[in-house]
């Protein structure tokens, strides 16, 4: 059975591509690959700032419970 996120992956880059311009066909010649692209730079950035939120939220969390105070407990 085919995995539907697979079909859906494959529908999402055949229509990028079309949208930009390039074809489906493969055809690599249009574009040159050998580049980094300002797209590809951005989408690096975003993912390390998504990791530096997430991490900071994380050790913040860490933190807070770091600090609270243990209670002692007691004979009754």
């Amino acid at each position: 059975m085919t995995d539907p996120m697979l079909a859906l992956t494959a529908v999402t880059h055949v229509l990028y591509g079309t949208i930009r311009g390039r074809p489906a066909t493969g055809d690599r010649t249009t574009r040159d690959r050998g580049a980094i692209s300002l797209e590809q730079v951005l989408w690096f950035v975003a993912a390390g700032v998504s990791v530096a939120v997430i991490a900071a939220i994380i050790w913040n969390q860490i933190r807070d419970q770091a600090n609270t105070p243990v209670e002692t407990p007691s004979a009754p």
